[in-house]
């Protein structure tokens, strides 16, 4: 069908950029919402070439859900969207069901048109519950309600990046087919930084650097990592909630320019046994005022006392929160020692097996790297358990707390009864939605055998909470 009769917007890469980052820079600095709200309105009502707003929101397991509003209906209605909160997996029963989609006009992203189609944009919603609040099993609202009372009681700023590893296999929906096929295939053997200019692998990598890029996520570098067929592609720091909503876009963009090129971007932390896995490495720190709270140059390893008491803080509560930060049946395979695995609760400058690392910094960019975290973990529930714990949480009283032989679970069982029994994971997230979290983690674990074994089974990829094949998921 000719398109010459429609005038939807599609803008250059070079525009979309412009218009990104600086969306972006009112954000970080903490434009007033209602400003931004004003804004954002003005420009959908004088831009005739949008036709649609896609509105984004994760459910409790981190799945990214999206609803395309018109956008003339959208402009008339946008404090009243309502949805039905049953249908999602962690939310609400059926006996209460009506949900509310408020906007985060902050988080609002121009897309490619060649991606994401012509005449749309996109803007992450927040999930309201029927009085009015934040729905608390929407962790993105949970984490920015979070941020925002310390940056108003303690004049905090909570940044974060992810190293985000995946892999690129041959065919579209590869993981959905797993249970038929058996296996992945690769598109690349080559190994760690060598790709050749123009293969899959590295056409697929420049592509997805190109529409970041665009999207505003300001790339440092990517490269092919370790594995064969695995991927990296690294961008800058943000703060705490605008960093958790990249890593969805990432994935997502991930995915789609993959499905675009006939092929699968995954993100199991470990889709093929034998080769190192897929990590989502997370840097963090805390300023006020500019300031670097983690740094100082006479402390040790460079790292300011309020960094290692949040160190401390995170190995304390290590077990506490393993289940955020490792969700799947899945991500137990990749907390094997024999491939780098973060498996040990411990903190290191050096060893790559300690679960928290402290990479060489200055003044701008000292951080705490927390490398024990899945690719797959609810990015929101991983930062807000992260800076949760390293805030607020205890200290142990532990002798040699940073060094003690300690380890990580090696399978979900333990990791959901030290979840379960954990008094912390209750502080984190209240009774109710700790216990569905648990529920939703235990019915996939059920579902897949007990014992992990030598190869991937079928049901560990069919019931993975981000490949969900519902139709197999009822057949049970």
């Amino acid at each position: 069908m000719s398109n010459e009769l429609r005038n939807f917007l599609a803008l250059s890469y070079e525009e979309l950029e412009d218009l990104n980052v600086e969306a972006k820079e009112q954000r970080k600095s903490r434009v007033a919402p209602d400003k931004i709200q004003e804004q954002r309105l003005k420009y959908l009502t004088d831009e005739k070439r949008i036709k649609a707003v896609t509105v984004l929101f994760s459910d409790l397991e981190g799945r990214l859900h999206m609803l395309d509003y018109d956008k003339k209906f959208l402009i008339k209605s946008w404090d009243n969207l309502t949805f039905d909160g049953s249908s999602i997996r962690g939310f609400t029963a059926q006996r209460e069901s009506d949900l509310r989609l408020g906007i985060d006009w902050s988080a609002f992203y121009w897309a490619p048109a060649d991606f994401f189609g012509g005449g749309k944009v996109l803007v992450f919603g927040e999930v309201i519950d029927k009085g009015g609040d934040p729905y608390s099993a929407d962790i993105r609202g949970v984490l920015k309600g979070f941020a925002e009372s310390l940056h108003k009681k303690d004049g905090y700023t909570l940044n974060a990046a992810n190293e985000i590893e995946g892999f690129l296999f041959q065919g579209t929906d590869a993981e959905r087919n797993y249970h038929q096929t058996g296996k992945f295939e690769y598109v690349n053997t080559g190994g760690y930084y060598h790709s050749l200019p123009g293969d899959p692998l590295r056409t697929f990598i420049d592509t997805t650097a190109e529409v970041q890029r665009a999207m505003g996520f300001q790339n440092e570098k990517d490269h092919p990592e370790v594995a064969p067929s695995q991927f990296e592609i690294n961008y800058g720091y943000g703060e705490v909630v605008a960093a958790a909503d990249q890593i969805q876009l990432y994935k997502l963009i991930c995915r789609e320019v993959a499905t675009k090129m006939g092929l699968s971007a995954s993100f199991l932390p470990k889709p093929v046994v034998g080769v190192n896995g897929n990590g989502m490495h997370t840097n963090v720190s805390i300023s006020k005022g500019g300031k670097n709270l983690f740094w100082d140059p006479k402390g040790e390893e460079k790292l300011s006392k309020l960094g290692w008491s949040f160190v401390d803080r995170i190995l304390t509560h290590a077990n506490d929160i393993c289940l955020l930060l490792n969700s799947s049946v899945n991500s137990y395979r990749r907390l094997d020692p024999h491939f780098e695995a973060p498996n040990q609760i411990k903190a290191s400058a050096t060893d790559r097996g300690s679960m928290v690392r402290i990479p060489i910094g200055n003044e701008k960019s000292m951080r705490v790297e927390v490398r024990s975290v899945a690719p797959d973990a609810n990015p929101y529930l991983a930062l807000y358990s992260i800076f949760k714990s390293g805030i607020d949480g205890d200290t142990s009283k532990m002798k040699n707390l940073r060094q003690a032989e300690r380890y990580l679970p090696d399978n979900i069982y333990t990791a959901l009864e030290n979840f379960r029994k954990s008094d912390w994971a209750s502080e984190i997230l209240g009774e109710d939605v700790k216990g569905r979290y648990a529920d939703l983690k235990q019915a996939s674990a059920d579902r897949c055998p007990r014992a992990l074994g030598t190869f991937v089974k079928a049901p560990e990829v069919q019931y993975h909470h981000e490949v969900y094949n519902q139709f197999l998921w009822n057949l049970f």
